[in-house]
C-alpha cells in the first residue's frame, strides 16, 4: 500500500502514547504538522523558539506522564533546540526529536537548510537516525523511542527527509508498538552484599538522585528500617519527601544546609541512589564519601567515576530498592531507632529557617517567608518549576518538595531559560496539578516570550520571577572572593508591561507585607486557567549554604599563589577608594 511519510508518523506517535509535540512548522515539516491536525490523541503546540520548545519536551518526559517530542524544522531548528537537548542528555531525561530533512535524492547541493545534523548533535544525544525510505518511518520511531527509555534514558534524534514526508512511498504494513522488556537484576549476592554492608555499618546514609524518583515508597521504608538521614541531589529533590523527619536537605558536605551537614559528618556507610556524583549535586566536589560507598545506577559507566566504590548495582532503582529492602530485612527484621536523628534533624532544620526569618531584608521581600507562605498554600502534589540561577538554591534550600516527579530544573548542562517553557510542558502534562514556576529575572529575559504559548493554549501556571535587576548566582560567585561584580547588571524592567505584551496576567510583591495577598491572588487567577507572571522584588543579600561552600571549597582547592592572589585583589578593592 501507498502512505505518505507524515501519515505513518502519525501513526507511530498515537502508538507510542505521545501527547503533545513541541516546534515550529517549517517548508520540511507541514506536511507532518497537517496529519497531526488530524490526529484524535496529539496535538501539536506552537511555540516562540525551538529552545522553549525543547524545554517543554524535557518537561513532559520529567513529569511522567509520557515522552516529551520535539517536532522541528532542520538546522536552523535544531540548532536553536540544541540547549534544552543538551540538557536533557546530560542529566539523562527521554525526548524524542523529529525534524524534517533536505530532499534525499535530489542531487542538488545547497539546499535550503542543508546541514550535517547528525555532527552537530551526536555529543548531546543517545542515537540519531536518518530515515531513507518510507518502509523505515515506523520502525525507526519505534526503535528510537525505545533507545530513549531503556538503559540511562535520554535524547534520540529522527530525521526524516521531506520528500519522504511530504509523498507516497510503499509500505507492506503498520505494525503496532511493543514495548521492550525491563531491565534485569543484578545477580543476588550483589544485592545481599548491599544490605550486609549497611546493616554492619555503625551509622549509614543515603544519598538520592534522579535515578531514585520513582522508587519513593521503597525508599521512604528502606531509610526507616535504617534509620538513616536522606539527602538529595538537586535534581532528586523530589526523590524523598521535604517533609520526612529522616529527609536532610540537598547535599552532605559543607556546602549542604546544616541538617544535611552535621547528619552526614559521621556516616561509615553510603548508599546512592542514581547520581553521578556530579559537580553540583557534590558542591563543586567538596564532599568525602566514606570508602563504604554502595551505588547503585543504572549507568555502569558512573561507577567509581568521581569516587571509588565498593559495592555496584547496576539497574533501575524501581526494582534494585525494593530487592534491596526485602535483603536488608530478610537480614535485620527489627527496625533501627531513629528518634534522636530525626530531633536533630528537626532542630538543625528550624535554626536555619529562623536564620533567615531573622535576616533584614530591607523593604523587599524575604525568601523564607516567601517560601513558607508558598508552601502552605500549594497542593501537596504541586509541580515546582525552577530555572539556573540563586533562585534554584532557595528554592532547594527553602522550599519542602513532597511527591516524586514535583520538581524539576536545569542541572549540570546549567541552561538557563528552563522554567518558563519548563512549567508550561509540566502543566500540559499534568493539567490537573498546580504549577509554579520561580525563575530568576535573567532566565525570563530568555524565554519569558514563551507566556505567549501559556495565553494561547490557556495553560495556568503561575510564573514568580525573582527580580533584583542583576545575575545574582553569578554576582555572588565574583563578590564572595573578588570584591567585585563584572557584567552581571540587568537594567530595569517593566515585568507589568511585559506581561500585559504577552496577554498573561501581573501580580506585584513588592515587600513582606505583599506576600500573602500576591500569591492568594495568583493562586486564582491560575486556577481560572490564566497564566500568572508575579513580579517578587526578593533580596538576595544573604548567600544560600551552597553558594558559600562551593566558593569555599574551589578557594581551598587552589595553590598558594593563586589564592594570595584572589584574596589581595579583594582586600585591595575593599581599601581603596
Amino acid at each position: 500500500m501507498k502512505k505518505t511519510g507524515a501519515t505513518l508518523v502519525r501513526h507511530a506517535l498515537e502508538q507510542l502514547g505521545i501527547r503533545h509535540t513541541f516546534g515550529i512548522p517549517g517548508v520540511h515539516t507541514t506536511e507532518i504538522y497537517d496529519e497531526l491536525n488530524r490526529s484524535g490523541t496529539v496535538t501539536p503546540i506552537l511555540v516562540t523558539h525551538e529552545c522553549g520548545a525543547a524545554f517543554m519536551a524535557d518537561a513532559v518526559s520529567r513529569s511522567g506522564a509520557d515522552i516529551g517530542t520535539l517536532l522541528i524544522v532542520p538546522a536552523a531548528g535544531v540548532t536553536h533546540a540544541a540547549s534544552g537537548i543538551g540538557e536533557a542528555g546530560i542529566d539523562g531525561i527521554p525526548m524524542l526529536i523529529i525534524s524534517g530533512g533536505i530532499h534525499s535524492a535530489s542531487g542538488h547541493r545547497y539546499q535550503l537548510h542543508e546541514m550535517d545534523q547528525h555532527a552537530l548533535l551526536k555529543p548531546i544525544t543517545k542515537q540519531t537516525w536518518r530515515v531513507t525510505s518510507h518502509r523505515d518511518i515506523i520502525p525507526t520511531l519505534y526503535q528510537a523511542y525505545n533507545t530513549a527509555i531503556s538503559g540511562e534514558p535520554g535524547p534520540v534524534f529522527v530525521e526524516i527527509p521531506y520528500n519522504l514526508s511530504n509523498f507516497l512511498g510503499d509500505v507492506d504494513d503498520m505494525p503496532a508498538y511493543q514495548k521492550p522488556d525491563a531491565h534485569p537484576l543484578p545477580d543476588q549476592a550483589q544485592i545481599d552484599a548491599a544490605a550486609k554492608a549497611l546493616i554492619a555499618a555503625r551509622q549509614p546514609g543515603i544519598f538520592a538522585g534522579w535515578g531514585a524518583v520513582d522508587a519513593q515508597p521503597a525508599l521512604i521504608e528502606l531509610a526507616e528500617h535504617l534509620g538513616t538521614p536522606v539527602a538529595t541531589t538537586l535534581q532528586g529533590l523530589s526523590a524523598f519527601p521535604g517533609d520526612h523527619a529522616l529527609h536532610t536537605g540537598m547535599g552532605m558536605g559543607n556546602y549542604a544546609v546544616p541538617a544535611a551537614t552535621n547528619a552526614f559528618a559521621h556516616i561509615d556507610c553510603l548508599l546512592a541512589i542514581g547520581t553521578r556524583f556530579a559537580e553540583i549535586p557534590t558542591g563543586s566536589y567538596g564532599i568525602k564519601p566514606p570508602k563504604n560507598l554502595i551505588h547503585l545506577d543504572i549507568n555502569p559507566q558512573v561507577f567509581s567515576a568521581n569516587y571509588p566504590t565498593s559495592i555496584t548495582l547496576e539497574g533501575d532503582a524501581k526494582s534494585l530498592l525494593p530487592a534491596l529492602l526485602t535483603a536488608v530485612k530478610a537480614q535485620k527484621s527489627e527496625a533501627a531507632d531513629s528518634t534522636e536523628l530525626a530531633k536533630q534533624i528537626a532542630a538543625d532544620k528550624a535554626a536555619y529557617r529562623k536564620e533567615w526569618t531573622d535576616h533584614d531584608s530591607g523593604d523587599r521581600v524575604n525568601p523564607e517567608l516567601f517560601f513558607s507562605q508558598l508552601n502552605q498554600r500549594l497542593d501537596d502534589n504541586a509541580i515546582v518549576v525552577a530555572d539556573d540561577g540563586n533562585h534554584t538554591f532557595l528554592v532547594a534550600e527553602l522550599m519542602p518538595i513532597l511527591g516524586p516527579r514535583n520538581y524539576m530544573s536545569p542541572s549540570d548542562f546549567n541552561a538557563m531559560g528552563y522554567c518558563v517553557p519548563g512549567a508550561i510542558g509540566a502543566k500540559l502534562a499534568n493539567p490537573q496539578q498546580q504549577v509554579v514556576g520561580i525563575v530568576g529575572d535573567g532566565a525570563l529575559l530568555m524565554t519569558g516570550m514563551e507566556l505567549v504559548t501559556a495565553v494561547r493554549q490557556q495553560i495556568g501556571v503561575m510564573i514568580f520571577v525573582f527580580n533584583d535587576g542583576e545575575l545574582s548566582q553569578i554576582a555572588q560567585a565574583q563578590q564572595i572572593p573578588y570584591n567585585q561584580k563584572t557584567c552581571t547588571v540587568l537594567g530595569l524592567v517593566n515585568y507589568q508591561a511585559f506581561a500585559q505584551a504577552c496577554g498573561a496576567e501581573y501580580v506585584s510583591m513588592v515587600g513582606n507585607e505583599d506576600v500573602g495577598d500576591a500569591l492568594d491572588n495568583a493562586l486564582a487567577r491560575a486556577a481560572a486557567g490564566h497564566p500568572v507572571l508575579v513580579d517578587v522584588r526578593i533580596d538576595y543579600s544573604k548567600p544560600t549554604r551552597f553558594t558559600q561552600g562551593v566558593v569555599k571549597t574551589n578557594l581551598a582547592r587552589m595553590a598558594t599563589r593563586d589564592k594570595v592572589r584572589i584574596v589581595g585583589r579583594a582586600l585591595w578593592r575593599r581599601v581603596r577608594p
